[in-house]
């Protein structure tokens, strides 16, 4: 008994030490590029990403909360970044799969040249995984399985021009995911004279925001709910990364406009929706654009009916009764909450139906009825 317990102790150190010398001599070899065997490296659209670091034996993403640690050949939960070579790169640089002409207040963006054209542009992927999500076709898509035509940053901004567009949004599935192809485009956007719109759910780390947010006009994030419950079960997020990410562009000082779809049954208690507009009145100012919009059944939710109305209503009724003076109805034409009002003498300044506007009385930001500034970007 005593000799093959020896036995075994000797075989298990023998193994233990193959295991030792194996990694040592791994560590030299050079890693194998495992992009590779998917996408030709060299490819227009394979990019090294930024705000990665090597980490053990693979890299840690640092863009956004997820701090996703990659060995070689793994990807991101965006699916849209990959360790190859001990570097991380993104799979969809300049690789829109939706390029559309859009009105601003299908964004929504209410607070921004409104009735103006917005050229927009979404790759594939998100960090997110939201259960009711409008857009899931690209948002949960592989690059490799919805592929897009190459489109460089510079093409971007000279077709927008060409349309006539006053703006460029980033938007549809998560532009955190294609941060590099943003920034990029971005930039030249400015130095072109047009503005630029992100539509975001606000999952992303504090230092590529601060970076991003230098080129940006308008900024509407989507704040899914205000229960950490909710954010984990149906989201696949952190409340409070999302709260961060508000915080940080308030302290920016970029216009901020904030979205809830409200999902029958999932986040639509009205003692939540009142803690919202009490933290955004607190936190974020009275001054906020806040929309709550109508859900329809879209992706692992078909099992639920759209949003009443009357939800609706009654949580811009809640919002407004925390002081909150631009509170929006959202995904139902016609009705009174899609119009922007003067917090002072209540006329319309801003008069809509769905995405048409029918008039704008806002001269040189403000009221003309009484004077009072609107927050915006008007001219």
């Amino acid at each position: 008994m005593k000799k093959q317990l020896n036995l075994r102790l000797l075989f298990l150190l023998l193994v233990g030490l193959l295991a030792v010398f194996l990694s040592i001599g791994i560590s030299f070899l050079k890693p194998p590029h495992a992009l590779n065997k998917i996408f030709k490296i060299d490819q227009n659209y394979i990019r090294e990403a930024i705000w990665w670091s090597s980490a053990c034996a693979g890299v840690q993403c640092e863009l956004c909360p997820f701090n996703c640690f990659l060995p070689e050949g793994q990807r991101g939960l965006c699916r849209v970044r990959m360790n190859s070579g001990n570097k991380l790169y993104t799979l969809v640089y300049a690789q829109p799969v939706a390029v559309h002409i859009d009105p601003i207040e299908k964004k929504p963006v209410y607070h921004m040249l409104p009735g103006s054209s917005v050229f927009s542009i979404a790759t594939v992927g998100c960090n997110l995984r939201c259960a009711f999500c409008q857009n899931w076709e690209i948002s949960q898509a592989f690059p490799e399985t919805e592929k897009g035509r190459f489109y460089a940053p510079q093409e971007v901004v000279r077709d927008a021009l060409i349309s006539g567009s006053k703006s460029v949004a980033y938007t549809y599935s998560e532009p955190t995911v294609f941060y590099e192809y943003v920034l990029d485009t971005a930039k030249l956007a400015h130095e072109a004279g047009l503005k630029n719109v992100l539509v975001s759910a606000g999952y992303i780390n504090s230092e590529p925001l601060k970076e991003l947010v230098k080129y940006f006009d308008v900024v509407k994030i989507d704040l899914k709910g205000f229960n950490e419950k909710f954010y984990k079960d149906v989201v696949g997020g952190h409340l409070q990364f999302v709260l961060n990410t508000l915080l940080e562009l308030k302290k920016s000082g970029v216009l901020t406009e904030v979205v809830n779809l409200i999902v029958p049954g999932l986040n639509d208690n009205m003692d939540e929706i009142k803690k919202m507009c009490e933290w955004i009145y607190i936190y974020l100012g009275p001054d906020t654009p806040v929309f709550f919009s109508r859900f329809t059944p879209q992706f692992k939710l078909t099992n639920l009916a759209p949003t009443p109305i009357e939800t609706l209503e009654k949580a811009r009724d809640i919002a407004m009764a925390q002081g909150l003076h631009y509170v929006y109805i959202g995904n139902v034409p016609g009705h009174k909450g899609e119009n922007t009002f003067c917090p002072r003498c209540k006329h319309i300044v801003v008069r809509r139906y769905g995405y048409e506007v029918l008039e704008v009385n806002i001269k040189d930001g403000c009221c003309i009825f009484c004077g009072q500034k609107i927050p915006g970007i008007w001219e």
